[in-house]
């Protein structure tokens, strides 16, 4: 029903995507599905600005545009002087949002926190495995399960953190979506009535806005938050229109059916400029796109194989067909614009003749492998099956036979997680939080195998570097160690490093108020539309 009433007219669209005649209604064309509607069981952009970035909260968030840490749901915390322990005052008079399905009798409170964080913790907590294939990716990657010796409730205002260890990038890794809180009253209830999936399905927040319905791979709406703690958004009711083609996204930004759209197309961009109903966003994008080889599978598990396959692969051609110039050609896990970026490293240079001989001297004969091909369009990848065939091409020329595969995006992400998965897969990281762990930690460490790290890779000397500049908060020491942990990165190529992206939004030009993210989140709680 929807593809059919999104190839009308934008007259015959209004309706159906209004509430009424005088709400204040704002589409933005997105360009995929959320895994879900539980923040915590996704580590996925896309379900971060569907559900992070609109239903939910956390004790703290960026300031709109960058990446300082200001309070949110704590309107205050401290800090002991050992650095072991986090004291969060929580903001009185939260509310949870009212929707059909439930009615909170309760603010937000220190139950809510703790609630929040020891069901991903504790194996033993009955909401730990309440969808029945749960896995808490995020916390897991940052080792937070190790970290944490205790949260305590010093009253109902009142939040302790307890850590075993040191751990610089705290405070902005509880920024991150995956940190959102819930409401334990409404958790409580699911349980009791039987019904604890319905967590993931039909989510309780304290955000700027309450889901009203979704109907997969087609439109999410939403409902403003009218008793917000921050102010209720300018704007009544806000509709995902799930859009995957960037083509499609354009004409229906053109044609007045969204407001907003994410992720143009590179050679679009140029006329979205020129149009003047339009108006165009960019940032330097704090991201990285990756093809990342399964270094538990053979011959993958070789060093100098994945450096002949990166020798291979002409990087610079990517960047040229698949961002017209919007991107730069990566060299390291980690943005050019972020500190500690070892800008020393030298790239393998694309040398076929080379690559073939550094296979021939591997022992490595007649190879077959996968590359696996994101869906969707992504800031750090607009086009994941071009780069592929481009890559297959370029991979045939040395003698290496591949197979291209993909799968709808939830599938993809599944799928790419498993230890036995064949070949290598193209991926990407936009920064949550603008430290360096967040790329070498998140996605590099022995902590994240089977989850974000996709390479599979789990080299000691490099974990033993990122846990250490983890512990010290002195960025001097913590530069060094990184610059260091990238060499050692370079040098086993997990990864061949493709592109950062400029990031670009393109919208209406009566839109009013949206901040981009340095981050790459979509945020809609101050956006408007002018008369």
């Amino acid at each position: 029903m929807f593809q059919k009433i999104a190839l009308a007219a934008a007259i015959v669209l209004a309706p159906a995507w209004a509430t009424s005649a005088s709400a204040k209604t704002f589409v933005y064309c997105s360009e995929a599905s959320p895994s879900g509607f539980d923040p915590a069981l996704s580590t996925s952009g896309t379900t971060y600005d569907a559900v992070g970035q609109t239903i939910f909260d956390r004790l703290v968030e960026f300031k709109k545009g960058t990446t300082e840490v200001i309070p949110a749901l704590a309107e205050s915390y401290q800090v002991s002087d050992d650095g072991l322990q986090y004291t969060f005052k929580l903001r009185p008079n939260v509310k949870f949002q009212t929707t059909d399905y439930f009615t909170p009798t309760r603010d937000m409170n220190a139950d809510d926190v703790i609630f929040s964080f020891v069901r991903q913790w504790k194996a033993d907590n009955p909401w730990h495995q309440y969808t029945g294939a749960a896995t808490w990716e995020y916390f897991d990657a940052l080792g937070m399960g190790d970290l944490i010796q205790s949260i305590d409730k010093v009253d109902d205002m009142t939040v302790r953190f307890v850590l075993k260890r040191k751990e610089a990038p705290f405070i902005a890794n509880i920024a991150t979506p995956f940190a959102s809180i819930l409401s334990k009253e409404y958790a409580d209830k699911l349980q009791a009535d039987g019904k604890m999936a319905q967590m993931n399905q039909l989510p309780v927040g304290t955000g700027p806005f309450g889901l009203v319905s979704y109907q997969q791979d087609a439109v999410i709406r939403y409902k403003a938050n009218a008793g917000y703690w921050a102010g209720k958004p300018k704007i009544d009711d806000l509709v995902f229109a799930i859009t995957p083609d960037a083509t499609q996204r354009y004409q229906r930004l053109t044609a007045g059916e969204c407001n907003l759209m994410s992720y143009p197309n590179s050679v679009d961009v140029a006329a979205m400029k020129a149009n003047p109903d339009l108006k165009v966003s960019e940032l330097a994008g704090l991201n990285v796109s990756f093809l990342a080889y399964n270094t538990m599978q053979a011959p993958f598990d070789k060093p100098e194989v994945r450096r002949a396959l990166n020798m291979a692969i002409n990087k610079q051609a990517i960047v040229d067909a698949v961002f017209q110039g919007a991107a730069t050609v990566a060299k390291n896990p980690i943005p050019p614009g972020m500190w500690s970026y070892n800008n020393a490293i030298k790239d393998d240079p694309y040398d076929p003749k080379a690559a073939k001989a550094a296979l021939d001297a591997a022992g490595v004969k007649d190879l077959s492998m996968k590359i696996w091909a994101m869906p969707v369009s992504r800031p750090y990848m607009l086009n994941a099956r071009r780069a592929a065939e481009l890559m297959q091409s370029d991979l045939a020329a040395i003698g290496v036979k591949t197979e291209i595969v993909t799968y709808e995006w939830a599938e993809y992400l599944k799928r790419v997680k498993a230890k036995d998965r064949d070949g290598a897969v193209i991926l990407g990281w936009t920064g949550d939080n603008g430290d360096p762990d967040n790329f070498l930690g998140a996605m590099l460490s022995c902590d994240a195998v089977g989850g974000n790290n996709w390479a599979q890779w789990c080299n000691k000397d490099f974990d033993a570097l990122v846990i250490k500049a983890k512990e010290t908060t002195d960025t001097a020491a913590r530069t060094k160690l990184y610059e260091e942990a990238q060499a050692l990165f370079k040098r086993e190529a997990p990864w061949d490093t493709l592109d950062h992206s400029l990031a670009v939004v393109p919208m209406r030009k009566n839109v009013v108020g949206f901040v981009q993210s340095p981050l790459g989140a979509f945020q809609f709680d101050t956006v408007d539309l002018s008369d």
